[in-house]
This record gives structure tokens, C-alpha cells and sequence, in this order.
């Protein structure tokens, strides 16, 4: 019995997580390439999960297309939202990005709230993602085992993506050093587009996917940023593995608290990342400067 319910917690937690890690990871990385305080990045996560739930309920498009479609589109709406208005900020001052990016976020749950309500849209599971998983040593939520495997998947594509690629290098060294990696001829303005839609694609991947337990109502894009920025800041800015094991960590932890301690256990997440961070300002999995 206790062996079920630690493997059901551990599971758990890895389901939670890894949503954490596909919505935060294009945070992490566009934050520490672009240098941006992007308060907004939980819309372009909300705004892709309404495409994904309503695409699946009121089109009856498909789980999978589902998913692409809202990837691809919400990529799109980012691509233009980046030339128009991000791009004129990036070398603003950080309460100029804030403000900006904070009132976007609220032009965003406006603009949802009138064109389709208030109400929560939920994820209507095809038959293959519903029921329960027999593992051997237990039996869980089919669609929990999904997202951890969809997780771990993503994770290692980014990983070597970022590492094995030309264009995961370039994307470090204009993380570590933008203008070097300018000096040696990287268009930084168009690594900087691509990295927007990239990451905002991702992250409404992580919305649409995550809709069936968080939820998925106009409130999304401010309900779950500070879980979003805890990870980035307890992973470090453009680190794929360290977004990773913060999201698995804090995935992990929030569920366990969730379980045990359901009145006021976020706020001993909220306590140890700022313990980490007056120990760690880069992050717990953040590197330090030379």
C-alpha cells in the first residue's frame, strides 16, 4: 500500500511537472536570450490551450491535430505580437517591460472573457488517453503516463536541439554573451522572432495539455505565472536541464503539498525559492558568472 502511494505521488507530481517544464522552458529561454521580463507568457499559454479544448469540442478536430494547431497558431499570434510590440521594448527599462507586458496579460483575459466567456472549457479526453495504466508495480491515470512520456520526449528534443544544433548554439552564446554573439555575425533580431514563437508555441502546448487537471479559464494567465517564473528562476535563465529538474522538483513538491498540507502548502514552495535564491540569485540549477 505505501509502495502504491508513493508511486502514485512520484507519478503525480512527474505528470504536474512536466507541463511546468513545456510551458516555462520558452519563458526561460527568451527571458535570459531576449533579456525580457515577459509577464505575458502565461496568455500565449492560455490563448493556445482555448485553441486546442475548443478546436477538440466545438470543431471536433482531433487530440493530436488539436495539439498542432494550436502550437502553430499560437506561434503565429506571437510572431506578430513580437515585431509589433515586444521588439520596441527590448532595450526598455525593466518597469517599461512590466507594465507592458502585465497590461498585455490583461488585454488578453478581456479580450477571452468577451468573445467566449468566463467559463471554465474543459479537455474532453479521446477514449485512448482515458481510464487506467497497469505499470506492473502499479495502476494509474493513462493520461498521466501520456504526459510524462510527451515530456520526456520534449526534453530531450530541446536538450539536443539546444546542444546539437547550429542553432541551439547560437541561441547559447547570445544567452551568455549577446553582443559577441553579435560581433560574429548572429541576426540576433531574427534569432530573437524565432525564440518568441518557439517558446510561446511550447507554452501553449503546455496550456492545452495541462487544461485537464489546472483547468483552462480566462484567470489561467495569472493563476499559474508565479509558478511559471518560480521555475525559471530556480532552473536559470536559458538552461534546459536546470528548467527540467526545477519543474520535476517543484511539479513533485506542489502535488505532495497539495495531497497532505492542501490549506497554505504553496506557500512553503514560495518560502524555499526565495531561500534559494538569496542562496543561488542565478537559480539552484543556474549557472554562475565568471
Amino acid at each position: 500500500m505505501f509502495g502504491e502511494d508513493l508511486a502514485g505521488i512520484v507519478l503525480g507530481g512527474l505528470a504536474a511537472g512536466m507541463v511546468l517544464f513545456i510551458v516555462s522552458v520558452g519563458l526561460s529561454v527568451t527571458m535570459g536570450l531576449m533579456g525580457f521580463v515577459n509577464l505575458a507568457h502565461g496568455g500565449f499559454a492560455m490563448i493556445g490551450g482555448y485553441v486546442i479544448v475548443l478546436s477538440m469540442n466545438r470543431l471536433g478536430v482531433p487530440f493530436v491535430p488539436a495539439v498542432i494547431l494550436g502550437f502553430v497558431l499560437t506561434a503565429a499570434f506571437s510572431v506578430v505580437m513580437e515585431r509589433l510590440f515586444y521588439s520596441k521594448l527590448y532595450r526598455a527599462a525593466e518597469l517599461d517591460q512590466v507594465l507592458f507586458s502585465i497590461g498585455l496579460a490583461f488585454v488578453m483575459i478581456a479580450s477571452v472573457i468577451i468573445i467566449i466567456g468566463p467559463e471554465t472549457q474543459p479537455l474532453i479526453l479521446p477514449s485512448w488517453l482515458r481510464g487506467q495504466m497497469d505499470l506492473g508495480f502499479t495502476t494509474y491515470r493513462t493520461y498521466s503516463i501520456f504526459l510524462i512520456a510527451v515530456g520526456g520526449l520534449i526534453a530531450l528534443g530541446l536538450w539536443l536541439g539546444f546542444e546539437r544544433t547550429r542553432m541551439g548554439a547560437q541561441i547559447r552564446a547570445a544567452v551568455d554573451n549577446r553582443k559577441m554573439a553579435e560581433s560574429l555575425g548572429i541576426n540576433i533580431d531574427r534569432l530573437f522572432t524565432i525564440t518568441f514563437a518557439f517558446g510561446s508555441g511550447m507554452a501553449a502546448i503546455g496550456g492545452g495539455l495541462g487544461a485537464e487537471f489546472l483547468g483552462l479559464d480566462p484567470q489561467y494567465t495569472l493563476k499559474y505565472l508565479v509558478f511559471f517564473l518560480i521555475v525559471v528562476a530556480v532552473g536559470g535563465l536559458g538552461r534546459i536541464t536546470g528548467v527540467f529538474y526545477a519543474a520535476m522538483l517543484i511539479g513533485v513538491m506542489d502535488f505532495v503539498l497539495k495531497k497532505y498540507v492542501p490549506q497554505g502548502g504553496t506557500a512553503f514552495i514560495y518560502a524555499l525559492t526565495i531561500l534559494i535564491l538569496l542562496v543561488r540569485p542565478q537559480g539552484l540549477f543556474g549557472r554562475k558568472d565568471a
